[in-house]
């Protein structure tokens, strides 16, 4: 896309610090005792999506993404919500 160059330590590295923040915490989270515990990471991953969601609404407003684009990420990402809300739930009830 049209992500300026002023961008690349700022926006564009946030945005990779947020993605890579989803899978790390799952898998720490998975290295848990307990179901709980699992559970409070997942919720960080849910924070960390939430943030990468916001970063991209942010790369369309600004025009450095196309709104094509934007649409395919966010769908992505919601799908990754929806997975981790679905097993946070079911963390819950156990």
């Amino acid at each position: 896309e049209a992500f300026p160059n002023s961008e690349k330590y700022n926006l564009i590295s946030q945005m990779q610090r947020a993605a890579y923040s989803i899978p790390s915490n799952f898998s720490e989270g998975c290295g848990r005792d307990s179901d709980k515990d699992f559970n409070r990471f997942l919720q960080m991953c849910l924070g960390s999506a939430h943030e990468l969601e916001y970063f991209f609404i942010l790369a369309k407003d600004l025009s450095y993404l196309s709104i094509e684009n934007y649409e395919v990420y966010s769908e992505k990402i919601n799908d990754i919500k929806k997975k981790l809300y679905s097993l946070s739930n079911k963390l819950k009830q156990a």
